[in-house]
């Protein structure tokens, strides 16, 4: 963004303007390109996750509105702008306000160094890695302000639980990211995507076995982060009704939403940029904008391809019982990649440049699970498809 700038700023465009107000000017059109972007990923999502659910239960799923309710999405988006802001008389009314705005400010900043490409990126910060730790204790802080601030006894037990969820899997997650740094050397996301490649035995997640554990490490705590199934305790209905989000109403209930279903392209975004290549590509094109172009497309399949494993994953399992989801974290994730990245260090010392047969093996394993889970998805659309017709809709 940096170097897109100074060209605005050296064309002429801003010519008579004061240097600092022309950059606040192209950030504030980065910010505002990047906020319909969310706010379009977060809604078509939503509707896509309703029918991928629908397909694994044998239901329908939204299909009026639109062509196969393709708009689904935006007519709940109006309607939720359109429905009455209901704040609780014995609420407290500032912080109540205040929470959702903050959950989503710390949702949006980390998409300022998320890089969709080898130049687009907003910011390629030298502490990528750790400013998205860092921005993202903010949604801890507005969870649990907007369960505070109810003066409601589910909703503060929902926020509290909420907020103990995230930081205790913060642990593992955080111990698999670091694992990644051990291989790297560097905090810069598109550090780590330039040190791997575009073919999968040069990706992260194929280079040993320890850096496997590590994906699946991260992306099992991310999905207990973002409160997604079968973690999302903090809002059980069968227990505390929509836990810290139970009184509120409209658009501020839509943010703390769009911010879970925006939060999951961010954790496939993360997992593609320290897994599987990120952006990189074959050397098909010097054209930069081509090249550009498919860059930002391959980074965002795989990303995309993260999260429609995570809407199997909620559409398929049973929600544990919070005890259940301490016990995996602090008894199993934790201790797991303890050992774990104990022995990526020593694999570091013994291959500091790789090895390229257990790259290849790797591969051809990894490769097996992902064909045989590949089949048993199209084994079940095909049977799913007779019964269409006979299922209610969701």
């Amino acid at each position: 963004m940096r170097k897109f700038a100074d060209s605005l700023l050296n064309g002429g465009i801003f010519d008579g303007m004061p240097i600092e107000l022309g950059y606040v000017l192209v950030v504030a059109f980065f910010a505002f390109v990047l906020l319909n972007f969310i706010m379009l990923v977060a809604g078509v999502t939503s509707w896509l996750e309703r029918r991928v659910w629908g397909r694994i239960q044998s239901r329908i799923g939204p299909n009026r509105v639109g062509p196969q309710g393709t708009i689904q999405w935006l007519a709940d988006g109006l309607k939720n702008i359109m429905k009455e802001d209901i704040i609780p008389e014995e609420a407290d009314a500032p912080l109540f306000k205040i929470a959702p705005y903050l959950a989503m400010m710390g949702f949006f900043a980390t998409f300022a160094v998320i890089p969709f490409g080898d130049g687009l990126v907003v910011a390629d910060l030298d502490v990528g890695l750790l400013y998205i730790t860092a921005v993202t204790a903010l949604v801890v802080v507005g969870v649990l302000m907007a369960g505070w601030a109810s003066n409601n006894k589910w909703a503060l037990l929902g926020g509290i639980r909420s907020a103990a969820q995230i930081i205790s899997y913060e642990i593992p997650a955080g111990l698999g990211v670091i694992t990644v740094v051990l291989f790297t050397g560097s905090l810069s996301m598109q550090s780590i995507i330039r040190a791997q490649g575009w073919e999968p035995w040069n990706w992260f997640m194929f280079d040993n076995p320890f850096l496997f554990v590590a994906f699946f490490l991260f992306f099992v705590s991310a999905l207990a982060e973002g409160n997604r199934t079968p973690f999302d305790l903090p809002e059980a209905e069968s227990e505390l009704v929509a836990g810290a989000f139970t009184e509120y109403s409209g658009l501020r209930n839509l943010l703390f939403f769009l911010v879970e279903w925006g939060n999951l392209y961010v954790i496939g975004a993360l997992c593609a940029t320290m897994f599987l290549g990120g952006w990189q590509i074959p050397p098909v094109t010097e054209n930069p904008f081509l090249l550009g172009l498919l860059q930002f497309i391959t980074f965002f399949a795989k990303s995309y391809f993260i999260v429609f494993v995570a809407m199997w994953i909620r559409g398929t399992l049973p929600r544990v019982r919070v005890d259940q989801l301490m016990t995996l974290c602090w008894k199993y994730l934790t201790p797991i990649a303890f050992v774990n990245l104990l022995g990526a260090m020593i694999w570091f010392i013994v291959f500091p440049h790789g090895f390229l047969p257990m790259r290849i093996a790797m591969v051809l394993i990894g490769g097996g699970i992902f064909l045989y889970f590949l089949s048993r998805v199209m084994f079940h659309l095909r049977r799913a498809k007779p019964e269409m017709h006979l299922s209610p809709l969701a």
